[in-house]
């Protein structure tokens, strides 16, 4: 499965790694999100493909400072 790798990745970066990519994200989003609604989205998919991603990260933050 593809988000089984996506989040082994995940797990395997540090704590730096996971908020820079958070941050990266956020952006990206906001910027998809923009564009939708000045009409200059060709892939609506990627809003849904972007937040389930942040969802990921986050995701794995919180297992992080929960584990130790």
């Amino acid at each position: 499965m593809k988000s089984t790798k996506k989040v082994q990745e995940l797990r395997e970066k540090d704590e730096a790694g996971l908020i820079a990519r958070e941050k990266e994200l956020a952006e990206q989003l906001f910027a998809l999100r923009l564009q939708k609604v000045t009409g200059q989205l060709e892939k609506p998919s990627k809003v849904r493909e972007a937040k389930r991603e942040l969802a990921r990260v986050m995701t794995v933050q919180r297992e992080k400072r929960s584990a130790g």
